[in-house]
Parts: structure tokens; sequence; C-alpha cells
């Protein structure tokens, strides 16, 4: 007797022995794999022991209230109760709404099978309903400190959406029929995707989230044309190359993060903010910064001050003659722009920023989200510990910590496209710039978590000390433009507002729509998000929300003319376009430049096979 595709039953039964043969060789090199990375790391035993403290503290709490632990129970009792009901109810043919449904927003339980078909919409619904629990649970306890409910939160979320139905093959509908279809090579291919990436990765799991293949800095991404017109240890100037007639006087100065790379500001031409401010008549500078490794292990915070942002100034300076400049800063690089102009505003060098911009910028970390998960002290030591055995975090380290701030969409879905249905990830350029991280140097990271994070001393009047110079961010005068983003969760805007109301110079505040990438990065011909003004700084955010006018479209036109409206780029005043090479400065290499190319495995003299 044959199959309906032709196999007889025998043929079948080998072709399965020989995957389950397979899968369990890939399973057994799987395992090796593991446990060779089974070795004791500072940093990850601080978070399994804080994690441990945060549950126990909440147990604690739980047994203080007896009649929190009773309504729990009862509930968890009556909600499979009425599942159970709902079953018999189902099975006699009764059509019925379900008892629980997704969030919007999940995309977990899409298939179709998850509602059409009674026993995958039972376990959906039961898995659903004590998420719900948990999550009403842990936001009833009493008696925990913000922080501590805060971790205890986190911890929870990440167990429960671990234990989604979606994340195991038996029961994940899809799964269950790729396997068939194709006889287990799903799991075969996934189960060797999950090795590579493994080698891939440092601590934790660092999931492919895109075909990294199918793009190349400088070929299809990171291509505004310019010039590297100078390098030092820690950053490379590139100066880019004049697209209109004539330019504005006052050059600009792109301060980015040295988290991830420059390049998500230049990912491709129609969306790349690079590109726009030097098609608006700005003669554009950025700094790319260098990836570093332990040999950096000693750079400080006042070395990338004075190697970056000042450096840059100097650079800027011969290759156009001009004293000062427009900065436009993002993310730490915001940070690290607003400890320099308070610097350079202590020794009387203030009049070289003619304006400064913040995107999706902390200097207030009074509430820094989830991450605050990551600081509490046994973390923080764990950290510091790692830093100083090694002269550097590792960067996958961190995106793997970034990835779970929304483990749901850049975790777990990847986990289950990958391993469980055996897919190549699509190319997608935004995800290949997320996992193209940088590694972070021990004489700055652990400086900047403990004095700012969790000291939040930025904001305290010579609170910071910088080569000597003890820095005041209320003395500074330069007019700011402060953009944060609503939906943001690593620089939340509730915070980033309160850096607004430091500064003695005009403030401009606005928020705009979306996150923390695409509520900066958002080209006006999109459309989209739309963003709020105010022209009053009043001294809660709320009070400055409820007084905000909203707005269509991209926030970068508004920040274009308030800085030409401001004369802070003078439209009056234009010059003659300023071509790379055309000052002091010698052209050194092409733009994007070798410094930004340079990936970690490549930093850290990684198998190549692994980068």
């Amino acid at each position: 007797m044959s199959s309906g595709n032709g196999s007889s039953a025998p043929d079948q039964a080998e072709e399965w022995g020989n995957q389950l043969s397979v899968i369990g060789e890939q399973y057994q090199a799987l395992m090796e794999d593991m446990l060779s990375r089974m070795v004791p790391n500072d940093a990850a035993d601080s978070v399994m022991e804080d994690m441990r403290a945060s549950f126990q503290a909440g147990a604690e709490s739980l047994m203080r209230n007896p009649t929190l632990l009773w309504e729990t129970q009862s509930r968890l009792m009556q909600d499979q109760m009425h599942l159970w009901q709902q079953a018999l109810q189902a099975a006699s043919g009764q059509s019925l709404e379900p008892l629980v449904s997704p969030p919007k927003g999940d995309k977990r339980f899409k298939d179709e099978a998850w509602t059409s078909e009674p026993a995958y919409n039972t376990i959906m619904q039961q898995y659903l309903m004590f998420s719900r629990v948990v999550e009403d649970l842990v936001d009833r306890l009493e008696g925990m400190a913000p922080g501590e409910k805060r971790n205890l939160s986190f911890y929870a979320r990440q167990m429960v959406n671990a234990m989604s139905p979606t994340n195991f093959a038996s029961t994940n509908p899809e799964v269950m029929r790729r396997t068939l279809e194709t006889k287990g090579q799903n799991l075969v291919e996934g189960l060797a995707r999950l090795r590579e990436d493994l080698a891939n990765s440092a601590d934790g799991l660092n999931v492919s989230m895109t075909d990294r293949s199918a793009f190349e800095i400088g070929r299809n991404i990171a291509v505004t044309p310019g010039s590297v017109v100078m390098e030092n240890e820690v950053m490379q100037l590139i100066q880019y190359t004049p697209s209109t007639e004539t330019v504005f006087k006052t050059p600009l100065l792109i301060v980015p993060p040295w988290i991830n790379k420059y390049y998500v500001l230049d990912l491709r031409p129609e969306n790349s903010l690079v590109k726009w401010l030097v098609d608006q008549g700005h003669t554009v500078f950025l700094i790319s910064w260098r990836n570093p490794g332990p040999a950096q292990r000693d750079v400080t915070w006042a070395d990338y001050m004075q190697l970056g942002p000042i450096a840059a100034l100097d650079g800027i300076e011969q290759a156009t003659g001009e004293k000062s400049a427009n900065f436009l800063s993002y993310c730490i690089g915001g940070t690290l722009t607003a400890s320099t102009v308070a610097y350079l505003t202590s020794t009387r060098r203030g009049r070289k920023v003619k304006s400064v911009t913040y995107m999706a910028t902390l200097q207030d970390f009074r509430d820094p989200g989830e991450i605050g998960v990551f600081l509490s002290e046994p973390v923080l030591q764990g950290i510091e510990a790692k830093l100083e055995q090694d002269g550097y975090l590792d960067g996958r380290v961190m995106a793997y910590s970034f990835n779970l701030l929304r483990e749901n969409d850049l975790f777990w879905s990847f986990y289950v496209n990958n391993y469980l249905k055996g897919e190549a990830p699509s190319a997608f350029d935004l995800l290949y710039w997320n996992t193209d991280g940088t590694n972070l140097v021990a004489g700055t990271h652990g400086w900047y978590l403990r004095h700012l994070y969790q000291e939040n001393r930025l904001v305290e009047p010579g609170g910071i000390e910088l080569d000597d110079v003890k820095i005041d961010l209320r003395k500074v005068s330069a007019p700011s433009y402060f953009i944060a983003t609503r939906e943001d969760h690593i620089a939340k805007w509730n915070s980033s507002y309160y850096g607004a109301l430091l500064p003695k110079g005009p403030v401009t505040f606005v928020l705009g729509g979306s996150g923390h990438i695409a509520g900066v990065v958002n080209p006006p011909h999109k459309n989209k998000y739309g963003y709020w003004t105010n022209d009053e700084l009043p001294d809660s955010h709320e009070a400055w929300l409820d007084g905000a006018e909203a707005h269509e479209g991209s926030w970068w036109p508004h920040w274009q003319q308030w800085l030409t409206a401001n004369g802070y780029a003078d439209a009056e005043k234009m010059v003659e376009a300023r071509e790379p090479g055309g000052g002091q400065l010698e052209l050194l290499e092409p733009a994007p430049g070798r410094y930004v190319r340079t990936s970690i495995p490549e930093v850290l003299g990684e198998d190549a096979s692994h980068s």
C-alpha cells in the first residue's frame, strides 16, 4: 500500500529514520557546543543572582498578602474551569467566542490553526490566561521598591514569553505542518543554524535576523559620497561631498552613538538623514567611531570627548576655516555631546558650538526604563568585573540584552523561524545594522553605567569632572533642540524631557512619534508618525504634552526651519560648496572608511567564517 505522495510505508519509515539519525547527530553536536560555553562569567552569574533575588522578593511579598494569593489561585482554577466548559461546548458543535484573545500587535498566534482547531485554540487560551494572571499578580504585589518590582516584572515577562506554545515544535501548528511536509528537514536545518549562531555569539544567543550576504557597507548601505579627512585612535572624521552649488557658512557635525554603528543614519539614499542634510545645503561632517578591542581598554569618557567632538571641531576648522559648528547628536553620542558642550563652556570655548541638537538622548537618567534591570548593583558589579577582566564588553552581549527589551519581536520570532521552521532570514538593511555591533571599552563603559545611569550625576552641577574640569549643564548657553520619541524604550522621552530643562540658553523640545530608530530616521517623503511641539517648557513632561500641538509628517523640516529661522544656518550667508580635500586636510580614503567596516570578530581575531 502506497501513501498519497507515491512513497511506500517502509520507504517513509526509512526516510524518517534517516532524518531522526541526522537530527540526533546535530543535537549531540549542539549539546557539545553548549557545554563548551558553560564557563563561569561574572556578568551572567550576577544577572542570574539578581533574577533569583527578584523572584524571592516577589514570593515574600505574596506571602505577606494571603488574600492576593488566594485570589490568584482561585482565578487560575476558575479560568481552567471556564476553558474546560468551553471545550465541552465546542465539542458539541457550538460556535463560541474565545475567553481570551491575543493582545493587539501580538503576532505569535496569527496562524489560522490557533483559532480554527480546538486543540490549538485551547492551548493558546490556556497560555494567554496564565500570562494574564502572572502580569496582574506582579502588578498587584505590594511592599516592593520600584526598581525591585520593575526587575521582577521584566524577569517574569521573559519567563512567560519563553513558555509560549509557539516556541515549541510540538505545540506550534506551523512547525508541525512544516515538519510533516519536509519529513523533519526543517529541524535538521534549524539545528544547523542554531549551532552556527551560537558560534557567532558571545554570551547568550544572537539569533540571525537577516541575510548578511545581501549587504555590504559602502556598496548598498552607507553610500552617501564623501571622504575620510581625519583619523585618530577612536574615530575617523568623514566630510561628505556637497550636492548643492552653495552651502551654509556654518558646517554641521554629526555625533552618532558608538553603541552600534553610525550608518543607521545612512542606510539607503531614500531614508538617509546624512544625504538629506547634504541636500539641504549643509557641509556635513560625521564622526565614525572605531570598533574597539582590548588595546583600547583604557580609553575614557574624557578621551572620547577630546578625540571625538573636540578633535572634530579642530578638523572642521582646518577643512573649512570655520571656528564654530552646528552639532547634531544621537543617543549616547548626544550624552557625550552634552558633556562636551558643558566642558567647552567651562573652558570658555562655548562659542565653538553655534547650536546643538539632541536626538533620542538622555542627560537626566531619572527613568532608564527596563534597561535599569541590567543596572542593579549586583549586575553592575558583574559587568565591571567582566570589563576589568577583558578590557571591553563584547557588543554581541549588549545586542542580546537590548533584544530582550522586545523579546517577542527581536528574539523569539527569529528563534521560531530560524530554528523550528528551518527558514533562512530575509534581507533587511535595518536588521543588518542591528546585528553589526561594536564593542564597548572598559575605561568608558563601566564609568558611564555607574556615574550616569545609576547615579545620574550628569545633571548635578559639578557632578562630573572631565580632564580636571567640573562641568555644569545649567551653564550652557548654546541654543538647543531636543527631539525625543514617544515609544522609545531605550531613551524614554519622560527622561529626555528633563534634560531640556537644564541649559540656560534657548531650548526647543519636540516629541516625535514611533521609537528610538524609526522616530528619528523619519524621512519627510514618507509622511509618517507625526510630531508634537510646544513653545513652553513646563516643569513636568505631562504638562508639556497636555499643552502640545500635533503635526503630521516628519520632524526633519521643522528642525531645518528652526536652524535657518534663528540664523544658526544662515540662508543670507551662503558660500560656495566645499569639496572634501579643499581645505588643509588631506583625503585619507573614500567614505565610509575602514573603521565602520570592521566587525567584532575581526577586532577580536576570531575565525573569519564567524563574521
